[in-house]
């Protein structure tokens, strides 16, 4: 892998790009790819003259990468933000290169632990690294941890397991350890013993892993079987996003979601029905169009949970100002409604722009969502037996909401969505992929409900019990568990990613320290 000429770089570059975003969610998503889909790019790094050089190709990497995972971006711009493609396209170039940039890094760092650090440990100082890397984006400038590596297991239920002891963080660093172990045997530089120990560890914890997986597969199977069970309807509507909002189409939208949910008449009445994200075109405090919705729900003995609108009109000093929500409304048969919960993590320029001071061309897309306010978790929400902790649109790619909402009492999760903003891209498959890891790491149901799809229903085990398609109307019941306690994740296990990139920063430091004294070995 020395003294690469130009095309062989860029073959190495290219290849380890396209395998990757064929083995993940959204495309093709065949996930073996992940055994080897990153050596290209760690032969491309190993070879390469600096640590600068390496940062260039991580950066040109992330780039290509991102732009196939994230191009659905310039035509929700387009479309619903109302920018044109001139800005819109600038737009998602800003992003792509700020989500290359944690590439970038992972190259560089990469390069001085491979070249100077301790060849012993290399592989599992360079995915302790990805990790770190990983953690670090998931929540500086709001985080955005899209597609992580280890979401490509998502469709391998038995594989998941892991996830309850140190979430899917634990998948993506096994991952970046079995890639880095094939690049340190095929890379002539490397010692026997360094291969030897390579794979001595790669095999070590990939039988801990498998071990623990089949273990847990049986405990939690046991525990599913034995749990109380509370039958829970979704509906999805398949509202278009260009007509959901115009006056004259909201009763249209109102009903139908009542004709959908009325048809939810199954061998036992769903304690809860849940809608998606913003099923009320309309806020629910000042508005007539609320009257069905409460009828229907006053005809039945269920729950309604439904995504809807809300403001808040507060006095600051002589200045009247008026602040917007995004949330979920809670209606019980007979009791009007309850504001249940606010979302608490917000769309990134959706419903706010980060760094909006320094990006003003940005602006119209806030003023086309209301420039929300976020809220917090608080008390899950109450149905019957269930305690519902609710993620609202991408609050599901974010585990700690999950742990959150667990820790505070919930013994299920449910996700209120609105993929219509996507059209047919990958994007709702991929975020569908991410929200099936919440239900492990928890070890909770987890029912989702979207404007279109993917609907369906999660097992604590990360089986899914039943989806929608997509751009159809969907209405379907179901029995799931209820399961209680804290998973090793919740109450310890999330620390696992920072933990790796500390681990990491102290292996560069010590990497670069002995470049510094000319170690060799």
């Amino acid at each position: 892998m020395e003294n690469q000429s130009v095309p062989i770089r860029g073959g190495l570059l290219i290849s380890s790009v396209l395998l990757t975003w064929l083995a993940l969610p959204g495309n093709f998503s065949f996930w073996p790819l992940l055994s080897f889909c990153l050596v290209p790019l760690l032969g491309l790094l190993g070879a390469a003259p600096s640590a600068a050089k390496s940062l260039v190709y991580g950066f040109i990497s992330g780039v290509l990468f991102y732009l196939l995972q994230l191009y659905w971006i310039v035509p929700v711009l387009q479309q619903y933000g109302g920018l044109s493609w001139y800005l819109a396209v600038p737009a998602l170039l800003l992003l792509v290169m700020y989500m290359s940039s944690y590439l970038a890094l992972f190259a560089a760092g990469f390069y001085l632990i491979h070249s100077g650090g301790p060849r012993l440990i290399m592989p599992v100082a360079a995915a302790a690294l990805w990790v770190g890397l990983d953690w670090l984006r998931s929540w500086l400038i709001s985080g955005f941890p899209w597609m992580d590596i280890g979401y490509g297991l998502w469709a391998q239920p038995r594989l998941l397991q892991l996830a309850d002891l140190v979430g899917h963080h634990g998948h993506t660093f096994l991952i970046v350890l079995l890639n880095a172990t094939i690049f340190a045997l095929l890379h002539r530089s490397y010692r026997a013993k360094d291969r030897v120990a390579g794979v001595v560890v790669l095999a070590c914890l990939g039988a801990l892993s498998a071990w623990y997986s089949v273990d847990r597969w049986q405990t939690v199977e046991t525990l599913v079987d034995k749990a109380p069970d509370a039958v829970v309807g979704v509906a999805q509507g398949n509202v278009e996003q260009t007509r959901k909002w115009s006056p004259e189409e909201r009763l249209r939208t109102v009903k139908d979601y009542v004709r959908l949910s009325d048809s939810l008449s199954a061998e036992r009445e769903p304690v809860l029905i849940v809608w998606p994200e913003t099923a009320l075109p309309f806020y629910p405090r000042r508005d007539d169009l609320l009257k069905p919705v409460s009828d229907f729900v006053d005809s039945r003995t269920t729950v309604l949970l439904s995504g809807a609108p809300w403001f808040e009109v507060e006095q600051n000093g002589g200045e009247r100002l008026v602040r917007y929500f995004n949330g979920a409304l809670l209606m019980k048969p007979g009791a009007g409604f309850d504001f249940g919960y606010i979302n608490s993590h917000q769309v990134p320029y959706g419903e706010y722009v980060p760094l909006k001071k320094y990006l003003p061309f940005l602006a119209p897309l806030v003023e086309a969502a209301g420039d929300v306010t976020p809220g917090i978790v608080g008390e899950p929400l109450k149905a019957g037996p269930i305690r519902a902790g609710v993620l609202i649109c991408f609050e599901s790619i974010f585990p700690d909401l999950g742990r959150a909402w667990v820790e505070s009492g919930a013994n299920m999760l449910v996700n209120l969505t609105n993929d219509a903003w996507y059209g047919k891209s990958s994007a709702p498959h991929q975020s569908w992929a991410m929200t099936v890891y919440r239900s492990v790491e928890t070890r909770r149901s987890l029912v989702r409900s979207a404007n279109t799809g993917i609907s369906g229903f999660i097992d604590p085990l990360g089986r899914v019990l039943s989806e929608s398609d997509m751009f159809v109307e969907w209405a379907a019941a179901l029995a799931v568990p209820l399961l209680d306690g804290e998973t090793y994740f919740v109450r310890a296990g999330y620390r696992f990613a920072p933990i790796c990139g500390a681990a990491a920063v102290v292996l560069i430091i010590v990497s670069l320290r002995r470049r510094n004294r000319g170690a060799h070995r």
